[in-house]
């Protein structure tokens, strides 16, 4: 068999408002914890306990998004203006001149 190979490049990645769909879902994953938790009895009784502790899971990983997703987007913005800035500023801040 063949080796497959691409024979376009893969297009970019979509944009978008990345934490606040995060920060949505993981609101969302803790209201629907705090909904199935008073009747976590009727679950347990059924065997289904696992879906609240799923829930509590989603919203706990989704922190860890937030945390995650915050710190890229810091990095993009410090890239971009790096270089919006340019080669020729960068070492203006060192105080060497050549």
């Amino acid at each position: 068999m063949a080796k497959w190979t691409p024979q376009h490049e893969a297009p970019e990645p979509l944009e978008g408002p990345v934490v606040a769909t995060i920060v949505g879902g993981t609101i969302l994953w803790f209201a629907l914890f705090l909904v199935q938790l008073p009747f976590y009895g009727w679950f347990d009784d059924r065997g289904w306990a696992g879906w609240v502790w799923t829930c509590l899971a989603g919203a706990g990983l989704g922190l860890i998004g937030i945390w995650y997703v915050r710190g890229r987007d810091a990095a993009i913005k410090r890239a971009r203006a790096a270089r919006a800035a340019g080669p020729a500023d960068a070492h203006h801040d060192t105080g060497d001149t050549p």
